[in-house]
């Protein structure tokens, strides 16, 4: 029997990557509601009822809203929001986390897909707390770049329409509060025990991610070199299918943020030297970083190879 999904929100960003990405899938039979009563709360009710699967593409209130709306215990969520990364009852969607955390993916009936920046955080961040060579106090400094697609809608229309802002042809730093809504997650699944210091960036690129960590080596058990440092990484993703670690060897002199765009690819790159260490990870905000990852983790829920439709 083939597996029923409803995106709830297939109209927004990241609604619209998932179906693009599961379309055409022989093995699922997607359920679409009619475009005039995407707001309608009783025609919503009946299809996050009907389904196996249901993706949750809504603001945080939306997505609280559409779980409470679901009185079948059969159907299982995955929501992309920020509504539920830290909540109990909810399983953190980022697999390659440990293998027990595939293994609560997989068995989970609420799973919280992880954020763009908070994906590309803890891929460097969670191993080395795990490993015992980040201690959990490390002062810990972030910068993310992104392209703009991450934004959503108004923020695609905005950098692709005539006669925008020149503004917008440079880099564009935000967070400047130092609170934003990623940190709860990063902290949480990295293993901290504070917050880090992160400062996410907006360019004028369509989609890709760079995520960079700032080490010094004689802050970690060991000090361990950049080398050591990215071996370390290799050896715990050394299994994954979708993330990679960069032989040291091969490091460029430049890094640029879209060079996994279009894929569900994750790879960090180790630079530095004795003292200092940077690690960044390269990815698609749309992909690993959103869509791609909402749909390798239904498929870890199906127990069906995991890069299923995703290549």
């Amino acid at each position: 029997m083939k597996t029923k999904v409803y995106i709830d929100g297939q109209a927004g960003t990241t609604g619209l990557q998932i179906y693009e990405r599961i379309g055409s899938r022989q093995d699922l039979v997607l359920l679409r509601i009619d475009e005039d009563k995407r707001h309608d709360l009783a025609e919503r009710k009946k299809f996050l009822n009907s389904a196996d699967i249901v993706f949750l593409c809504l603001p945080d209130a939306g997505a609280r809203e559409a779980v409470s709306l679901i009185e079948d215990p059969h159907v299982r969520v995955i929501d992309a929001s920020t509504a539920h990364r830290v909540s109990d009852g909810w399983t953190y969607g980022y697999p390659e986390l440990s293998r027990d955390q595939r293994s609560a993916i997989a068995s989970s009936r609420r799973v919280a897909n992880p954020g763009c920046h908070a994906t590309g955080f803890i891929s460097s961040a969670a191993p080395l707390v795990r490993l015992g060579v980040l201690p959990a106090d490390y002062p810990m400094t972030c910068y993310s770049l992104t392209g703009y697609s991450g934004g959503g809608k108004k923020m695609i229309a905005q950098y692709e329409a005539e006669g925008r802002d020149e503004a917008l042809s440079a880099p564009g730093i935000y967070g400047l509060t130092l609170r934003h809504k990623h940190l709860p997650e990063m902290q949480k699944a990295a293993g901290l025990a504070f917050p880090p210091v992160f400062m996410p960036v907006v360019d004028d690129y369509y989609k890709g991610m760079a995520t960079t960590i700032m080490l010094h080596s004689r802050l970690l058990k060991g000090s361990p070199s950049a080398k050591e440092i990215r071996d370390l990484l290799a050896d715990y993703y050394k299994d994954e299918h979708f993330v990679s670690v960069r032989p040291f060897e091969d490091a460029p002199g430049t890094l640029y943020a879209n060079h996994l765009a279009g894929t569900n690819r994750l790879e960090l790159v180790v630079c530095g030297h004795e003292d200092q260490v940077t690690v960044t990870a390269l990815f698609d905000n749309l992909g690993k970083g959103a869509s791609g990852a909402a749909v390798q983790n239904m498929n870890i829920m199906l127990g069906l190879p995991e890069e299923t439709g995703l290549e």
